[in-house]
């Protein structure tokens, strides 16, 4: 018998750990999923993310009960519930997928040891990415700094296909305990704000066939249009594991392959290369993990960050008086969830206007979004404050105005969530009103003078290279 520790590979399809655990035991294994005790005090987890972690939970207890075996949950340290299970079921081994971050690495290196201590054989495999994160290397054998040469190291690897062997799975022990499945109210939660998509092994799978069915040969047309329902909508499910991103590289190759124009291609091409992207972050997260705390270039360590006060505030609440700013942070707020060009817009209006640390809004991000991924969000926040690997230049400081002009040239994205403008005439929105006043009555004026933050931004970072 074989237990298999679910972490963040919420699935039964592709699922590497699950697979070989089936293979090697006849079926015999114990599928486990220990529940933390967070009360809302961790600095990268929110009620959002919860949501989707109930959510898929639940589907997947589903999925395994239609194969006739049971999700065991647990709640506690993870160390010693498992050490618990093993104990009690008599399991001679311990499969799981290993974890990208550092502290998933500290708590496999303790899982080692227990298992150890019981005798008990313990094998962690790659299941987070396409390819594992120390596998595209320079020539030297050196990890890579900078995106596009890793992109194309990346592409000239194969990566593995999906395994679509059938599972077989025994029921699992009936005298196994278990506890019921979570709910926000577990955690002290109110989920009645939120409002989220399907969450789940099946919900995710129908949300790649739909993309895949039409809007995966727009995307590079559309991706960055916030008001166009242009983009996968996947990444929370790639973030709990309840799809393959093995699928999902093989879908995208299948999609190019079937593109009837070279227009069409582009779209899977540029959704592939987006997904490379998180491969990227992944791996800079792997070979670097000290950028959840410092800057990844290291001249940018100890920059003179301003102190949040009622500005940051303002940024949180999405009362800035920037259309667009405001517009990214309530959808944040009401779905967990904020379209990518408008997520590097707010962030970096946070670091070039406001010139607050990005840790802040790394953090603020982590507890509010659904799709909450600590690599990517770190690599993101870094990109925009030109601090990270590959990052924009110091010098590239994006103006929201034209931003908004840029990408929502009607303000259709805006107007659905800044309710007080609807009847604001889009012209309006793109520029800086009169000194003094607001896009419109009602609306709060503008928190600064962007063309002024600018130069104050430019000589805080020029101060860097004296």
């Amino acid at each position: 018998m074989i237990l298999h520790w679910f972490r963040r590979d919420l699935r039964l399809h592709d699922n590497t750990a699950l697979a070989a655990a089936c293979h090697d035991s006849g079926g015999r294994v114990v599928p486990v999923f220990i529940l933390s005790h967070w009360r809302g005090q961790h600095r990268w987890t929110g009620p959002a993310r919860q949501s989707v972690l109930c959510g898929t939970l639940c589907a997947l207890s589903e999925a395994l009960e239609k194969c006739g075996s049971r999700l065991i949950l647990r709640r506690g340290d993870a160390v010693a519930e498992l050490e618990r299970l093993l104990t009690e079921t008599g399991a001679e081994a311990l499969y799981y997928n290993c974890s990208p971050d550092p502290a998933g690495r500290a708590l496999e290196t303790r899982v080692h040891a227990m298992a150890r201590k019981l005798g008990v054989r313990v094998q962690g495999f790659h299941d987070v990415t396409a390819l594992a994160p120390d596998a595209v290397l320079t020539q030297g054998g050196e990890p890579f700094r900078v995106f596009t040469p890793f992109s194309r190291a990346w592409l000239k690897k194969a990566a593995p296909g999906p395994d679509v062997r059938p599972l077989r799975l025994a029921p699992a022990p009936a005298k196994l305990q278990s506890l019921p499945l979570p709910t926000l109210a577990d955690w002290g939660l109110d989920p009645a704000h939120l409002l989220l998509p399907d969450s789940g092994e099946p919900a995710a799978l129908r949300r790649m066939d739909a993309f895949f069915s039409g809007p995966a040969f727009r995307y590079a047309a559309e991706r960055d249009l916030p008001a166009v329902h242009a983009t996968s909508r996947l990444s929370a499910d790639l973030r709990f594991g309840a799809l393959s991103p093995r699928l999902l590289v093989q879908r995208c190759h299948a999609a190019i392959a079937s593109a009837q124009s070279a227009a069409q291609r582009d779209g899977p091409r540029k959704f592939l290369s987006e997904l490379i992207w998180r491969e990227f972050y992944m791996a800079i997260l792997w070979h670097w993990p000290e950028v959840l705390e410092h800057e990844f270039q290291p001249r940018f360590r100890g920059m003179r960050w301003q102190q949040p006060g009622q500005a940051f505030q303002r940024w949180q609440e999405g009362t800035t008086g920037f259309p667009i700013i405001d517009a990214g942070m309530r959808q944040l707020a009401a779905t967990g969830w904020m379209h990518n060009r408008v997520r590097m817009i707010v962030a970096m209006f946070l670091t070039k206007d406001l010139h607050l640390d990005w840790r802040l809004g790394e953090a603020f991000f982590m507890q509010h979004l659904a799709d909450g991924e600590i690599a990517s969000n770190n690599g993101g926040w870094q990109w925009s404050a030109g601090t990270g690997a590959d990052a924009a230049p110091y010098f590239r400081i994006q103006n929201p105005w034209t931003q908004s002009a840029r990408f929502d040239p009607e303000g259709d994205y805006i107007k659905q969530w800044v309710p007080e403008l609807r009847n604001t005439p889009a012209r309006a929105l793109m520029q800086p009103p009169a000194s003094g006043k607001g896009v419109a009555p009602g609306y709060p004026a503008p928190l600064l003078d962007h063309a002024r933050e600018r130069e104050t931004a430019l000589a805080l970072y020029q101060r860097v290279f004296t």
